[in-house]
């Protein structure tokens, strides 16, 4: 039998009195593409991080080509030619693609900028990469930056990859484009780990599975003798049913008129260019589009974030029967007619939620301008953190654990519940479920269905497609800051969605 490229034996890895990997063995093979799965917190991206070299096991043995290594840093890792390409991006804006590629490299003398282009050109020839070698970095598609992130590695000889979570903000089309890459890199005999949450790219891209769960290894199974029913049982212990109850929109009624608004930056760039549609009562529209296409501006523009140059968002009332233009608004006043918008940022703690706060006191967040005297009310507060811990099955050791000791997963269930449980008329949900392993993003989509059969008009703006169709009434798809589409959520198709999100305003 051929000797693993990598294996790993009885790892541990321990946060204080939190156990993030107990004992995992688990080993990836030369020429294959291994899955990593398993719910929020259960240990994959740490996992991970050991291989890599940011953090160090407390107990167990790493082997590579069947000798036992010590990985202590990022450059240990290198020069066992493993490389990992990590969710949130490591570039220099302002630099050049070869630029950044071979940053931190030693060299003697100067480098040779041209050559440095001349073998990433040869890289991107081998594999089927599309990059001009001699672009700016903030000049590129998310795509492109991944792609940047990936003959790095490559570059600097790395036949061992870890991919966490590749997909995230790519399009249907992208990410084909990268699974015909990675299987070229399979073919050509490197070893390919991705972590990632999507059952139905596990299932089309990987020859096996390995499912952790709160940290322990559960198993390891062949992708084509396995389907997303039993992988789900192996993830969360328990069978998951994969199907969102989409019920038909009752009493719909305009909520929100948008017509014609559009805002700028500071250099004087479009962010949203003359958009207009309506969101009714009673009904999910998802907003779907490439990342930085004009999503995040839309939501903070009807909330009252984003300074508009022109247009109107009118929304009718039906405590009062009245229409309001929100354009002439306050957040503060938005927020008291009913609009909430629950946005999960990349960065959940540094806009959506204090860290060192503990989960009561962020609730207060969002109430303690209604208190009537100068000693704030806890008691309110301390019952909605209650009820969303136990509703959102938040692992917590209680309500007043520091948010920031939280799992990402676990931060995001208590940001979107507070937002649902403020009782909206209007629900902007953005990102709700990024990351979110499949159990907790099930959560939230019912969650976000009550909402629909309340009268509640919610705007969901997804990365998922499948989600997107399977949720939503309507999808509103949104390029370069214009709408280029509305489709019915019950008929489209993903390739539909995809040509949408890249189509130009010439083409429309």
């Amino acid at each position: 039998m051929a000797t693993a490229a990598i294996e790993l034996k009885n790892i541990t890895k321990t946060f204080g009195s939190v156990v993030a990997n107990r004992d995992v063995c688990l080993s990836v093979e030369r020429g294959e593409i291994l899955s990593i799965l398993g719910e929020n917190g259960s240990g994959k991206t740490t996992l991970m991080n050991m291989l890599a070299g940011i953090y160090f096991p407390d107990h167990g043995q790493i082997f590579i080509g069947g000798k036992e290594v010590v990985i202590r840093s990022p450059k240990d890792a290198f020069d066992h030619k493993i490389g990992m390409i990590h969710q949130h991006f490591k570039l220099v804006d302002v630099f050049s693609a070869t630029e950044n590629i071979i940053l931190g490299l030693k060299g003697k003398g100067k480098f040779k900028i041209k050559q440095a282009a001349k073998k990433v050109a040869e890289i991107s020839h081998k594999y089927g990469f599309d990059i001009d070698p001699m672009k700016k970095i903030h000049e590129m598609s998310v795509s492109e930056k991944q792609t940047v992130e990936i003959i790095k590695v490559l570059y600097r000889g790395a036949d061992i990859l870890i991919l966490d979570e590749p997909t995230a903000v790519l399009t249907p089309q992208e990410t084909e484009k990268l699974f015909a890459i990675l299987r070229r890199m399979r073919d050509d005999g490197k070893a390919i780990i991705i972590i990632t949450h999507k059952l139905h790219e596990v299932l089309s891209l990987s020859d096996r599975v390995s499912v952790l769960r709160k940290g322990e290894y559960i198993g390891t199974v062949n992708t084509k003798e396995t389907n997303e029913s039993q992988l789900t049982e192996m993830m969360v212990g328990k069978k998951v049913t994969l199907n969102i109850a989409r019920g038909e929109p009752k009493n719909c009624e305009d909520r929100l008129v948008v017509e014609s608004i559009s805002c700028h930056n500071r250099e004087g760039i479009k962010l949203l260019d003359n958009v207009s549609f309506t969101a009714k009562s009673g009904e999910i529209l998802g907003i779907a589009g490439i990342a930085g296409s004009g999503q995040r501006e839309l939501l903070e523009a009807i909330a009252g974030l984003q300074h508009l140059d022109g247009g109107s968002i009118i929304y009718n009332n039906p405590k009062t029967h009245t229409q309001d233009n929100l354009r002439d608004k306050t957040p503060l006043q938005i927020r008291d007619l009913g609009v909430r918008l629950s946005f999960v940022p990349e960065d959940r703690l540094g806009m959506g939620l204090v860290g060192n706060m503990d989960i009561v006191d962020n609730m207060m967040l969002r109430s303690y301008r209604k208190g009537k005297s100068v000693f704030l009310q806890r008691k309110a507060p301390k019952d909605l953190a209650e009820r969303i811990i136990s509703e959102l099955e938040v692992v917590t050791p209680n309500a007043e654990t520091p948010v920031r000791q939280l799992s990402g997963g676990n931060v995001q269930k208590v940001l979107v519940g507070r937002e649902i449980a403020s009782a909206p008329t209007v629900l902007m949900a953005a990102y709700p479920v990024r990351g979110l392993d499949i159990n907790s993003s099930y959560t939230i989509y019912n969650l976000l269905n009550q909402q629909k059969e309340r009268g509640v008009a919610v705007i969901f703006v997804g990365e998922d497609l499948d989600v997107l169709l399977e949720l939503c009434d309507r999808i509103l798809v949104i390029g370069s800051g214009h709408i280029t589409g509305v489709v019915d959520a019950r008929c489209a198709t993903k390739e539909e969605i995809g040509l949408l999100m890249t189509k130009s305003k010439e083409e429309k």
